[in-house]
């Protein structure tokens, strides 16, 4: 047997021995989106939140979309066995994504890093305060500084939409896959004054994030 042969093997056992179908579930559904990406970067966590870790998320993969990287969680759902009371949904029911324009970013790994800092933000509020996230909503976190890494971005918070990736079934239940979309203090406030709804705002900002366009409000 090869040392390739090997390591195949040995990735097998561990897959019989602690089988993952949410997880799977849900590389699948980036899979379909993005053929031939059989390994996108992927950051994972030292130490698993069960465990005493500082992150509530086991792991985020970063997909080359050619303009920009497409983000996906792994954690607030069910990944290995079935461990919500809801018979309905894995979990909490949903997975973060976002998508992040290549142009005017910064170091790639560290503004990278910032995303997956971000999500482990939210998901820290769903863990520890049961809040949850859904589509068509906002989050303003009443910051004056871009959540990028030089804070040189107009983009201070986010409202929400359905991915591309949309809804998904797996062996623990229904994930939604709620995309993360960069909007500007101006652009949330006329959210939350009710001057225009959040699927009007992504009509004129698109459902990518973009480190280098102007407030449209």
């Amino acid at each position: 047997m090869t040392e390739k042969e090997s390591k195949e093997k040995s990735l097998q056992e561990q897959k019989e021995e602690y089988p993952a179908p949410g997880w799977d579930a849900i590389t699948a559904a980036f899979d379909k989106l993005y053929p031939g990406q059989d390994h996108p970067r992927h950051f994972g966590c030292l130490i698993s939140w069960h465990l005493g870790g500082p992150d509530p998320l086991q792991g985020v993969s970063a997909y080359d979309g050619g303009d920009y990287f497409h983000f996906v969680s792994y954690g607030l759902s069910d990944l290995y066995e079935k461990e919500g009371t809801d018979p309905e949904y894995s979990g909490y029911g949903l997975e973060f994504t976002l998508k992040l324009r290549k142009e005017g970013m910064g170091e790639e790994i560290a503004e990278q890093q910032c995303i997956i800092g971000i999500f482990n933000d939210l998901a820290r509020l769903t863990f520890e305060k049961g809040e949850q996230f859904f589509p068509n909503e906002y989050i303003y976190t009443g910051q004056e500084l871009g959540f990028d890494v030089n804070q040189r971005s107009k983009l201070t918070g986010f409202v929400t939409a359905l991915d591309d990736a949309g809804t998904i079934d797996t062996p623990n239940g229904k994930v939604d896959f709620v995309k993360l979309i960069g909007a500007t203090d101006a652009e949330l406030k006329a959210v939350m004054d009710k001057k225009l709804t959040v699927q009007e705002l992504i009509e004129k900002i698109g459902d990518i994030t973009d480190y280098t366009r102007d407030s449209v409000i």
